[in-house]
């Protein structure tokens, strides 16, 4: 039985490593297309194979490594980085005899919080001013906005009753949470962004003043690691947000169509917006989303509540 999990999720990490390559050619197009350019179009039939060529051109690169690094953490963190970003992928509540476990949500906070030691390390082990401010900036920011998405989900246990992401979609076959609840569903959203360091808060690698952020001094495959990670954590979430407010189950076709158009809203987001400020930022997670989670939770607490009320008057 274990020898036929183990394979399962072998499958599942090539099959998120090959939807990764084909989220960044898809970011890239639609990126293309907002500014009224092509995007790749040279390597392959319209440049189908071109995420292909860039991994091979990045692990086939000289690995640069700066001398006053701490080489053995600032090797590893890039693949701690990406291990990390997939096993998270267990908690995806598959029905077709892939991994899946009652307590998935709890396992995907601490995956997620897992998240910001590698980010904080790397930029420490560089030992380079520009990646220690970019990590610090990186963690702050992380850490902001994992209170608010615990705080999201934690709503949602309270209403379905359990810490299985299965559950979620079995609560929603009349009515999608997401009409139930459309403002917690765009505070999550924009959690997201902010939780995968992307448009319109990528603060951790804000270029005028950070250079590339906390991996400025990673280059060929360490750099090509950390990327990865990065898109399955994009993908990931997409398909989070899919389970949880669109009554997404991998089992159904739809759910892919689901799955592909939050993928476009990341990268629309990245097109269309400008980076805010960091004081925004902050400002935006502890006196905006955070009261808005909180009284969410609120509500379906005594909601919840309600529901039993009446149905212990019934009986």
């Amino acid at each position: 039985m274990l020898k036929v999990e183990l394979v399962n999720y072998l499958i599942l990490i090539v099959c998120v490593l090959i939807g990764v390559a084909f989220i960044t050619l898809f970011e890239r197009k639609v990126l293309g297309y907002i500014q009224i350019r092509k995007g790749p179009n040279k390597v392959g039939y319209m440049g189908i194979l071109q995420p292909f060529s860039d991994a091979l051109k990045l692990f086939t690169k000289e690995q640069t490594i700066p001398v006053m690094s701490n080489f053995f953490v600032y090797y590893l963190c890039p693949v701690i980085s990406l291990v990390l970003s997939l096993i998270v992928w267990m908690v995806v509540p598959y029905d077709t005899g892939l991994l899946s476990f009652n307590l998935s949500v709890l396992f995907f906070f601490c995956c997620l919080g897992m998240g910001v030691y590698s980010v904080m390390v790397a930029g420490w082990s560089s030992n380079c001013k520009y990646s220690l401010l970019g990590s610090l900036r990186a963690v702050a920011q992380t850490i902001s906005y994992e209170v608010s998405l615990a705080l999201i989900l934690l709503s949602f246990i309270v209403l379905v009753g359990g810490f299985s992401f299965s559950l979620f979609v079995k609560y929603q076959v009349y009515i999608w949470f997401i009409i139930l609840s459309l403002p917690l569903s765009l505070v999550w959203f924009a959690s997201c962004l902010a939780e995968t360091n992307r448009t319109p808060f990528d603060f951790a690698e804000g270029e005028s003043e950070l250079v590339s952020g906390f991996n400025t001094e990673y280059s060929s495959g360490g750099f090509a690691l950390i990327f990865m990670a990065e898109y399955s954590s994009i993908l990931f979430m997409s398909v989070l947000f899919a389970v949880i407010f669109l009554n997404g189950s991998p089992c159904d076709l739809s759910f892919y169509f689901k799955l592909m158009f939050v993928g476009f809203a990341f990268i629309w987001v990245r097109g269309t917006l400008p980076r805010l400020r960091y004081d925004k930022l902050m400002y935006l997670a502890w006196k905006s989303f955070l009261p808005v989670s909180i009284n969410y939770l609120v509500f379906f607490i005594a909601l919840k509540y309600l529901c039993f009320s009446v149905c212990l008057g019934y009986n």
